[in-house]
Parts: C-alpha cells; sequence; structure tokens
C-alpha cells in the first residue's frame, strides 16, 4: 500500500514560488488545498451551458480566505523578530491574526468596529486570545489607526498593505489552474479591501509567465520584474471580475466611500487598500466590477446552500450572484468555465443564515406515530 505525503501546509507546498528560504520557520496551520466544486444543480436552474465552479475558501483553518496571506505574513514577522502582530479588521482577518499569532507565540492586536462585527468571527479572535480594541468607527477607520500606531509601537501589520499577504493569498489561483489543467475563462471575487482580486491575479499572471521572456505581461503588483518567473505552465489567464455590495461600492462610484452598510459584513470597506492594484487587475485582464444589492446577496447565499449544500457567509456569496446575473445576461459567455470564490464559511455569520431560513422546526413528543406522521406531511 502506498501511502500519501501529509499535506503541510501552502508555504511548504509552493517553497519556490514564495519569499522563503530552507531556514525560514513556518507558521502554519495547514491552509490551502481547499476543495474546488463543480456546481451540479444551480447551472440547471440558469439553462445556460457553463462550467461552474465554487472554490471554498471557507475550509481553511480559521474558515476563510485570510489563512493564505496570514500564514505567510506571521511566518516573515517572526523571521523578522517582531514578537507582536497587529490588524484591522470586520472579522475575518481578526480571526487569522489570531489563530496564527498563537501558533507562533506572539501577540495579535486587532481593531475591530464596534458592533459591525459578526460573532463567528469575534468568538474565534477571543478563543484564540488576541487582544482586542473595539473602536468607535468602521474599518476604515481602524485602519488610518493601525497604520499610525504602526509607527509608534513595535508591532508587524498584516492586512493585505502587507506584501506578504498577497504572497500567500496567490497560491489560490495555483491550485484552481492545477485542478483545472487550465486558467478559467472567468474568475469572479468579492471585492471589499480588494486584495485577494489582486493576489489572484499575480498568481494566474505567475503560472502564464515565460523565464525565458522575464514575464510575458505585467500582472499588477510586480510590473514586469517577477523574482518567481518560471516557465509558463499555462498560456491564459482569465478575466478578473469583482462584485461588490451596493452600500460598499467605491469601485463602482469610482471614488472612496466614507460611511459603507452592507449586510455582507465582510466586504463592508469603503476605503479599499488595494485600490491602484485593482484597478490595474481589472484593464490588464479585461474584466469588469459590479454590484449586487443586499437581497441578491443573501439569495444566493440560500441558493447555494439549499441547492448545493454549500454553506458560505454573506460576503462569499457576492461572487456567485454576481456571476449568475451575468450568466443570464450573456456577459459571461455560454460555454465558459467560471469559478467563484467563497471566501469564508457560512458558520461565521450565524444569525444572518438564520434570520433568513424558512425551514420548519417542527416540536412533536417523542412517540413513533407523531415522527412518522411529521415526516409523511413533508413528503407529500
Amino acid at each position: 500500500m502506498t501511502f500519501r505525503t501529509r499535506y503541510t501546509g501552502l508555504i511548504a507546498n509552493y517553497r519556490d514560488r514564495l519569499p522563503v528560504s530552507e531556514n525560514t520557520r513556518l507558521i502554519s496551520l495547514g491552509e490551502g488545498n481547499t476543495p474546488l466544486i463543480k456546481l451540479e444543480n444551480i447551472p440547471d436552474l440558469l439553462n445556460k451551458k457553463v462550467d461552474l465552479y465554487v472554490k471554498y475558501e471557507g475550509l481553511n483553518p480559521t474558515g476563510s480566505f485570510k489563512d493564505r496571506g496570514m500564514t505567510m505574513a506571521v511566518t516573515k514577522a517572526v523571521e523578522d523578530g517582531a514578537k507582536a502582530i497587529i490588524c484591522a479588521s470586520t472579522g475575518n482577518t481578526s480571526a487569522s491574526a489570531a489563530a496564527y499569532a498563537a501558533r507562533a507565540g506572539i501577540t495579535a492586536f486587532v481593531l475591530i468596529p464596534d458592533g459591525k462585527i459578526a460573532q463567528g468571527k469575534l468568538a474565534q479572535a477571543m478563543m484564540e486570545g488576541a487582544v482586542i480594541l473595539q473602536i468607535k468607527g468602521n474599518f476604515d477607520d481602524g485602519m488610518r489607526l493601525v497604520k499610525e500606531v504602526a509607527e509608534h509601537a513595535p508591532v508587524t501589520i498584516v492586512n493585505s498593505i502587507n506584501p506578504y499577504r498577497l504572497q500567500g493569498q496567490k497560491t489560490a489561483a495555483f491550485e484552481i489552474v492545477e485542478e483545472l489543467g487550465r486558467a478559467p475563462d472567468f474568475h469572479c471575487l468579492p471585492v471589499g479591501n480588494a486584495g485577494n482580486i489582486t493576489a489572484h491575479w499575480i498568481g494566474y499572471s505567475e503560472y502564464a509567465c515565460s523565464v525565458g521572456d522575464k514575464v510575458t505581461e505585467s500582472c499588477a503588483y510586480c510590473d514586469g520584474d517577477c523574482k518567481f518567473a518560471k516557465e509558463a505552465i499555462v498560456n491564459s489567464r482569465p478575466k478578473m471580475v469583482g462584485y461588490q455590495a451596493d452600500g460598499s461600492a467605491p469601485f463602482m462610484r469610482g471614488e472612496m466611500v466614507d460611511n459603507p452598510e452592507t449586510v455582507a459584513t465582510a466586504i463592508r470597506i469603503g476605503h479599499p487598500q488595494s485600490w491602484d492594484y485593482a484597478w490595474k487587475v481589472k484593464e490588464e485582464s479585461g474584466g469588469w466590477f459590479d454590484e449586487c444589492s443586499d437581497e441578491e446577496i443573501l439569495a444566493a447565499q440560500k441558493l447555494l446552500a439549499e441547492k448545493e449544500g454549500i454553506f458560505c457567509e454573506p460576503a462569499s456569496a457576492t461572487s456567485l450572484a454576481g456571476a449568475m446575473r451575468d450568466i443570464n445576461s450573456g456577459k459571461i459567455t455560454e460555454g465558459s468555465c467560471v469559478v467563484c470564490t467563497l471566501t469564508g464559511h457560512g458558520l461565521k455569520d450565524p444569525d444572518t443564515a438564520i434570520k433568513q431560513s424558512t425551514g420548519p422546526v417542527i416540536k412533536v413528543d417523542a412517540e413513533l406515530e407523531q415522527v412518522k406522521a411529521a415526516i409523511l406531511d413533508n413528503l407529500s
């Protein structure tokens, strides 16, 4: 019998494509290697011939894609001698930072908006021992403060302005190409801070680079000077499509939004830190930005759970909501291969899920006849 090699995390898996050395201590929780799931029932409902996949990042160790970037950010912080990290967060970054800081044996400070964080995410950061500062303001206020504090205190910022975050997150694109055997035609993502759409483009671009030609095309982030360029693995890159919530859509407004509001708390960000990079990704990939209403986002979340058995948080469902609309309209053409990133697990925000659940809870006595009657009633 042949045993497969134990998977030990994305840095170990892609060491030659990440800025680490043989002596770097890797701070890992086995992140990455998340499932790429082909949807079977939703495409039938759309009545369109597309290959529609979801990359389920909610199955990372802390339940979100943030772990991909955090393993790199904390690994490099520890390598540089940091004793503490800091981040502003709408929830997922705080949970991830707290977990990887605990793993590394250092302190995590997290700034979260007062009353604007899903309970599942807050519980994670608290249990993992982070020092939590709940500010009277939104994420953008927190981000401003984090930058200011880092100039006066011995802490390393692990938000997506940390370049190592994007290096870790780019590995999701590697995994998608390896599983599909090609790059998808369209890659759809929720957009808040815009680091993830940038990171995916870096990953797709590196896999389409040829070391002989240095870099065949620039990839927004490296501007044609990529030290990880190697022989090309694929000869194409996807159109990158970013969807925002309509109450928090600076890319659709063409300017920053000071008071963003949406039920999709993970993308309730009005001042994206990767603003310039994301615009370059749109231009270079031939993609676009669009927006979805909260109603569309919640409907997509529920549809995905009911028809495919996949439970994601509201922000994640933004990618599917937008993709379904663009598939229906023909903007995403029939015959296309489409990947939607689901950024976080549904248990991150159980309250929102419960509020829109319509499945009945039937109370019966612990007797066979009553249980049988209830089952038959619901099968008719």
